[in-house]
């Protein structure tokens, strides 16, 4: 999750290409609201997730839970720490190295299955309830996200475009790689370790 946090506050570093869907409506909460990018992160994730809990009935697993607030944290330090970048090939430096980062971090936060986060637990929720294609659901919540980011002043652009197509990419490749890691990972030893 923090190295996924990394990621996120990389492409918004890299924002003159535009960011991704979700992280346009954080952004542009954050430009007409104050408190912080990471923060609203957290205010639409958990929110996003009581709305699934009285839909479902069912509680998220902890692990939702704690992307919430990882993830939300670690975006504000990420985006005190990293320098900003004034020149263009400095953006785009900073914003295609904060996909393959992102990729990777949801590789590894996915690949043990433990729980997933809240705009993918609200797209599994909708497909179950619609039996819409699993790419449909996706493209119409960020789509919806991007949309109200940009009306709200976010930063939309090509990169945002590249991001919706480069990242699913990245994320195929990182799940199935520490998906196999795990599998040769299951002993260690001979102490078998469960990963249910």
């Amino acid at each position: 999750m923090i190295i996924l946090a990394l990621g996120i506050a990389m492409t918004i570093k890299g924002d003159r290409l535009g960011i991704a869907p979700w992280d346009v409506l954080h952004v542009g909460l954050y430009s007409n609201f104050g408190l912080t990018i990471g923060t609203w992160n957290i205010i639409v994730s958990a929110s996003l997730l009581i709305i699934i809990y009285f839909l479902s009935k069912k509680m998220p697993p902890l692990a939702t839970w704690l992307n919430i607030f990882v993830i939300g944290l670690f975006i504000d330090l990420f985006l005190y720490l990293l320098p900003g970048h004034s020149s263009i090939t400095g953006n785009i430096v900073m914003f295609v190295t904060g996909i393959l980062i992102m990729g990777a971090g949801i590789g590894i936060y996915v690949a043990p299955e433990i729980g997933a986060g809240p705009r993918d637990t609200l797209m599994l929720f909708i497909v179950g309830k619609t039996g819409w294609g699993l790419r449909k659901v996706r493209t119409l919540l960020e789509a919806g996200a991007a949309l109200l980011g940009w009306f709200l002043g976010g930063p939309v652009g090509i990169g945002t475009v590249i991001m919706a197509i480069l990242l699913g990419q990245v994320v195929h490749f990182t799940i199935q790689y520490f998906r196999g890691l795990l599998e040769k990972c299951k002993t260690i030893g001979n102490i078998p370790l469960k990963l249910e």
